[in-house]
């Protein structure tokens, strides 16, 4: 049964709730990362069946009332959409009570320790039913293991091998290139079949190229594709 079906006709006190604080954002390789994150799933990603979905990065999950909220770097809900009077303040943030689920799929990218990553914070989006925990450590604090991805089975996660996500057609792999102007070593978002979801700029560029390359073909046989 659906949280919505639970709670039918039920609305939770929030006033006391904060929903953003303004704390500023992380640094600038973070930024950078789920920026990236949402470019590739925003601009090319199909999702299964064609399902709404919402992906948004340091927005607070809330998963129970009396709680403080997870604010993952990342995350994807599948079978949602954003609401239309997004300004009100239950619909501000992720409140699972009025989403009617938790999200599948969230993603840290650790900078520090503080946040305890694969520690606390574990175990609390275990709590809050999400299906798919990735976490990189692009800076090595837990060790050279940089990459690990987690699928939830009952009240833990259990480390996956691969990182593909059966439920969402989804996987991510590590890529070393430039995005926005800084070079880095990035998690990128793929394909079923492995292949990179490209960004918004990748497949402009692209498209350009092939069409340059068409255009070039033409020429070589005396048409001219401006004409």
């Amino acid at each position: 049964m659906r949280y919505s079906e639970i709670l039918a006709g039920y609305e939770p006190d929030i006033s006391h709730i904060v929903t953003e604080d303004d704390e500023p954002v992380d640094n600038l390789f973070s930024e950078h990362q789920q920026r990236l994150l949402g470019d590739g799933i925003h601009d090319h990603w199909h999702s299964p069946d064609g399902q709404p979905f919402i992906a948004v990065s340091n927005v607070g999950l809330f998963y129970a009332v009396q709680k403080p909220p997870i604010v993952p770097d990342f995350m994807l809900s599948l079978g949602v959409e954003y609401p239309e009077k997004y300004w009100e303040k239950r619909h501000r943030t992720y409140f699972v009570w009025e989403f009617g689920k938790s999200p599948e799929l969230v993603v840290e990218v650790i900078s520090n320790l503080v946040g305890n990553e694969l520690d606390a914070k574990f175990d609390l989006y275990a709590q809050a039913g999400v299906s798919y925990y990735i976490v990189y450590d692009p800076s090595e604090q837990y060790g050279s293991d940089t990459l690990r991805v987690f699928v939830r089975e009952g009240s833990e996660y259990r480390r996956l091998e691969k990182a593909y996500f059966e439920m969402l057609q989804l996987g991510c792999t590590l890529w070393e290139g430039e995005y926005a102007g800084m070079e880095g070593t990035w998690l990128r978002w793929t394909n079923p079949d492995g292949s990179l979801i490209p960004t918004g700029a990748e497949a402009t560029q692209k498209a350009t190229l092939r069409a340059e390359k068409l255009a070039a073909q033409l020429r070589a046989l005396g048409i001219k594709p401006e004409e």
